[in-house]
């Protein structure tokens, strides 16, 4: 594995890439994290949540970090604008965080089964619910929110997110609704080595579209149909071009931790953080930022938590740290968050499957899967690719993954293996109807062209 010092000297390009390549670890040692956002609500009027109390009293989001600090959720702060500010929660290995609109996102610890992680899933949602429920507030399990403007959901006081509202019109026309009003859920996976990363983020990748097409949970926007059935994943069509897409090169000879550490040093930076405080470096180079010669730190250079932290601003369908994240999916039922995970594990973790997957999607061109991407949002399950139906596609992939799931033969407590877990998603092609879908035909019938019942229907 390799080693990601800097023993007090500058950072070189050799330290950013063995940053990446220390991620690599046995496979014994592999682990799953998963990560979802919810909308909080306010229960009877479906308003957004704002941070501190409304003008009635009732407690906010602050107040709902403050209630979850009973079930042994340690407070995180921030000194910012605003003063000292609650933040995020710890506990263990995982963590409870804001998004910029209020998004209350769970970021797993890293977990040895699919079994664990619904479990996990499952505690976060009986905690949440028996805190919002007594400051009246709900959760909604959706990609997009369905009713409000940007101009109606709340700022979160987070310093980086004053910086990221500032930049994200300057490079695309829907980064603000990216900010503000997406929910995703996404699996976290580790790699064995640098030709296993490469193997897996090329298969991940390229499945990406058709993971979005499944999970798609996001048809209204503002009130009425948006035309998608997944608004969220079209919102990432146009939020950055620079941090965003499907990363051609990854698909490229010679792909590798040096590669995607290039890729990632031209990123644009957003931001500096120092003695806790976010300084504005948005659209400067980290290269200039390695050569001492960022300008709003003139003479200073970066240490690997800056490097971290760019990485971790960077947007792609998948996304690699230290190790891979899964980021194509809609938010959405505690079944379909659970399902996300065993997805991935089913295709990544065991070795057949890894191939048969990588069978399907080897010979997509780079413009089959661009348009794939582009598709998926609007047809879902109705998108083609290499001649076939993403419906068609998705259903051998599902079956990959069920085989997968059976060769590692990890048990719960009741004997049962991690198959069931991809049960709502072998529904979804059975039918060939998504959760957007059905959505769609409930507005259009008992709910008579209105969105507000969704916020009982897809609540957690």
């Amino acid at each position: 594995m390799a080693e990601a010092r800097t023993d007090g000297r500058p950072l070189t390009f050799e330290d950013l890439a063995a940053h990446l390549a220390s991620g690599s670890k046995p496979e014994a040692d592999f682990r799953i994290g998963s990560e979802h956002e919810k909308f909080p609500f306010r229960l009877g009027s479906h308003e957004p949540i704002a941070y501190e109390a409304d003008d009635a009293g009732r407690g906010g989001i602050k107040a709902l970090l403050e209630g979850l600090m009973r079930f042994g959720w340690k407070g995180v702060f921030e000194d910012n604008d605003h003063g000292h500010t609650l933040i995020a929660l710890e506990r263990g290995g995982a963590s409870v965080s804001l998004e910029p609109g209020g998004q209350f996102e769970l970021s797993g610890g890293p977990l040895e089964t699919v079994h664990d992680v619904c479990e996990e899933i499952g505690q976060h949602l009986a905690e949440v619910a028996e805190v919002g429920g007594e400051l009246g507030i709900g959760f909604l399990g959706l990609g997009h929110t369905p009713l409000w403007t940007r101009a109606q959901v709340p700022i979160m006081p987070k310093g980086r997110y004053a910086i990221m509202r500032r930049y994200m019109p300057k490079v695309g026309s829907m980064g603000l609704d990216m900010m503000f009003r997406t929910c995703t859920v996404q699996a976290n996976l580790d790699f064995a080595s640098e030709a296993d990363m490469v193997a897996k983020f090329r298969l991940s990748l390229a499945l990406q579209p058709i993971a979005t097409a499944l999970f798609a949970n996001s048809p209204f926007v503002e009130g009425k149909p948006s035309g998608l059935l997944s608004s969220r994943a079209h919102v990432w069509t146009d939020t950055d071009h620079a941090r965003t897409g499907m990363l051609p090169f990854v698909f490229e000879d010679g792909f590798g931790f040096d590669t995607y550490a290039r890729y990632a040093l031209d990123v644009p930076m957003y931001f500096v953080k120092r003695d806790g405080r976010y300084i504005d470096a948005s659209g400067q180079s980290f290269r200039a930022f390695m050569a001492g010669e960022l300008p709003v730190l003139p003479g200073e250079k970066p240490d690997l938590h800056d490097w971290a932290d760019h990485l971790s601003t960077i947007f792609p369908e998948v996304r690699l740290k230290t190790y891979l994240e899964m980021r194509g999916a809609d938010t959405g039922s505690r079944e379909m968050l659970c399902a996300l995970a065993a997805l991935w594990i089913g295709l990544l973790y065991d070795p057949a499957s890894q191939a048969a997957a990588w069978d399907l999607c080897k010979n997509w061109t780079i413009e089959e899967r661009s348009k794939l991407r582009d598709d998926a949002p609007r047809l879902a399950l109705g998108a083609t690719v290499g001649g076939r139906t993403v419906r068609e596609i998705a259903k051998d992939v599902l079956d990959i993954a069920r085989e997968g799931l059976k060769r590692r033969n990890r048990l719960s407590g009741g004997m049962n293996d991690e198959t069931g877990y991809l049960s709502e998603l072998f529904e979804i092609v059975e039918t060939g109807m998504t959760k957007a879908q059905r959505l769609l035909d409930l507005y259009h019938g008992s709910w008579r062209g209105d969105v507000t019942p969704v916020f009982e229907a897809a609540a957690y």
